[in-house]
Order: structure tokens, then sequence, then C-alpha cells
């Protein structure tokens, strides 16, 4: 438990709110920033699990996502405000995003029988597009690229705003050129069913590889399926690397067939045969643009409101009794100066 008097030095407060999702590194908590004069803000605070916290190569991809992604600045990627530490307690102050993620739409339109609109579907690959196109071309005030993979383009990290918009997050696990890789000491990082071929198989990365992630994203949303479902890691790398692609058109109804050329692009197991994210976004622009059926952020905002009327009630994150009293007490403490740093 975090000591209140280890804060005593420390200015601006976080009042907790609702836990918003947990993983398996950290846990998300919905806060109030608060400040003088009635100032309040809302924010997402990540916060790391202590037990990650007390490994240093955990707690060092804790920081490197923040200060990485600090300075990616762009309207389709979730920003981060703050890294704080508490007494050897981390956590990270970001942008709170009202909407759901990926994974909630897709699992509320297979619940309701729904398919998602080909168009929008589109529309939202393309914005991730562009935040994977900038962060894969950012330039460090050195005026080198750094160029950043974020190696976990996945429903669950892919968040769109109950006004239509799309924000990806979590660069968790991105890897810069100049940052040490912990996959290269054997560890595994990222989600199977999401990884490319060269990240499932140890192999260097780049841009490429979140490509391939997000054209999977991308099919999931169309058919309302993993397109990749082995468990066992032996079968996985058959599966994403070896195994033949089945006919996309045979698993998703009436699929466009120049949608599937597009998917099948990003699909590709050669890296050099896959399109950059910004040709990849211009292609799935093209595409919509040439439809009758157009997608902007107010028709995404329509589907949302339709498949998500006010009356539905999303699942809420499992509660872990102790840690969030303990972690909800030492928050509502003030904190921020002295051991603050500068989202996902």
């Amino acid at each position: 438990m975090i000591d209140p008097h280890h804060l005593l030095d420390y200015h601006g407060t976080f009042r907790l709110v609702n836990k918003v999702a947990e993983g398996g590194m950290a846990t998300v908590y919905e806060a109030q920033q608060l400040g003088p004069s009635g100032f309040s803000k809302r924010i997402a605070l990540k916060v790391i699990h202590p037990h990650f916290a007390q490994r240093p190569e955990f707690l060092q991809l804790f920081i490197d996502e923040a200060k990485l992604s600090a300075n990616l600045m762009h309207g389709n990627i979730v920003q981060i405000y703050q890294l704080g530490e508490v007494a050897g307690d981390y956590f990270i102050a970001m942008e709170f995003i009202p909407g759901p993620t990926l994974r909630s739409i897709i699992d509320r339109h297979r619940e309701v029988g729904r398919a998602m609109p080909q168009t929008l579907a589109a529309y939202i690959a393309s914005r991730v597009c562009r935040a994977l196109d900038f962060a894969h071309n950012f330039v460090g005030p050195d005026g080198n690229r750094l160029d950043i993979v974020h190696r976990d383009v996945s429903p669950g990290n892919v968040m769109a705003t109950w006004d239509g918009h799309i924000k990806l997050a979590d660069f968790g696990i991105a890897k810069a050129r100049t940052s040490i890789d912990p996959a290269s000491d054997g560890i595994r990082i990222g989600k199977k069913h999401y990884m490319s071929p060269e990240q499932l198989t140890g192999l260097e990365v780049d841009g490429r590889s979140d490509v391939f992630s997000l054209g999977l994203v991308l099919y999931e949303l169309l058919a309302l399926e993993r397109l990749f479902r082995e468990d066992v890691t032996a079968l996985a790398l058959s599966e994403v690397a070896i195994a033949p692609l089945p006919a996309l058109r045979d698993l998703v109804t009436n699929l466009d067939e120049e949608l599937e050329r597009i998917i099948l692009a990003a699909l590709e197991r050669d890296p050099a045969r896959r399109p950059t994210a910004a040709a990849l976004g211009q292609a799935l622009d093209r595409w919509v643009v040439a439809q009758q059926e157009v997608a902007t952020p107010d028709r995404l905002e329509a589907h949302l409101a339709k498949i998500f009327p006010a009356s539905y009630q999303p699942p809420t994150a499992e509660e872990e009794d102790t840690d969030f009293t303990n972690l909800k007490s030492a928050l509502s403490v003030s904190f921020g100066k002295k051991r603050s740093g500068t989202r996902g």
C-alpha cells in the first residue's frame, strides 16, 4: 500500500471513478484530475501491477511507453499527459476516450446478429492507418526517424469515440529504433492471433508488421470472427506463416471484391509485398469514395447509437477489491510534482 506521507511534496490530485479495463500488465481507471478553483479534467490512469513494477524489464516497458508516446501528438492516437511515480508505484495519466473499443463493437455486432457495414469498417481501418503512418515516420527531437512499430494492433487497442472518431491506444510494447527490444531476449510479446509472421517467428519487424496486424483487425470487423484461431504455438506458427489463407469472400457475406484485394495485400506473408500504412489507408479511402454509401464520423456516430442504445449496459471490469481499495485511497491523495515525468 502506498504511504500517504510520501506524497506530501506533490501537488495536483487524481480521484478514481471507475475501473475501465484490466490487462496482464496494468489496470486502467477513469479518473478526475483536480486543481485549484474547482478545476476538473476527466482522464484515464494506467497503473502498472505491483508485481510487474518490481521486475525491471517490465517496468522499463511501462516507462518507455510513456516516453515514446508522449510526443506522438496526432488526432488518431490516444494522448499521454504524464508519467508519475509515487513511492515506487508508477502510473500514466492519459486522454480519456468516451466510447467502445473495437473488441466491444465486434462483440456487440455478434450479439445482435448484425454485420458491420463494409464502408464503416474500411473507414475505421483507414484512420488507424493514419495513426500508424504518423508513428512509423515520426522524427525525434534530434531530427532522426525513430522507426516506431506498435506491435500490438488489435481490437482491444483501437477505440471509437461516441461521436465517431478513431483512436489507437497502448504503445506499451512498441519498439523504436533507439529503444531496447525485450523480444531480443526471447520474450514473445504481443497477442499471437494478431501478430505478423515475422513477429510471431521472432524476426526483425518494421512498420509493415503493424499493417499485417491491421489487416487481421479489418477482417475481424467484417467477419466478426478472428482469422487466426489456433492457441497452440506450433499450430499458430503454421496458421500465420505457412498455411494458405482462406478465400475471404467465402467467410464474409457479400464482401466486395476490391475490398478483399486490399485486405489480402495487407495480409501478404512477405513484408516486402505489403503496402505501407499510408498506402493501405489511401487504398481504403479510395475504395470508400467509390461506394455510394459514404463513411464519415457522423455516420459512425449514428451506427454506434443504433447498436449501443441508451438502455445498453456494457460489461464492467471485474474489480480486485483489495488492490482497488488501496489504490483508490492512495491516488486520491496529492501527487505529481517532484517525481513526475513527462497516454493507451
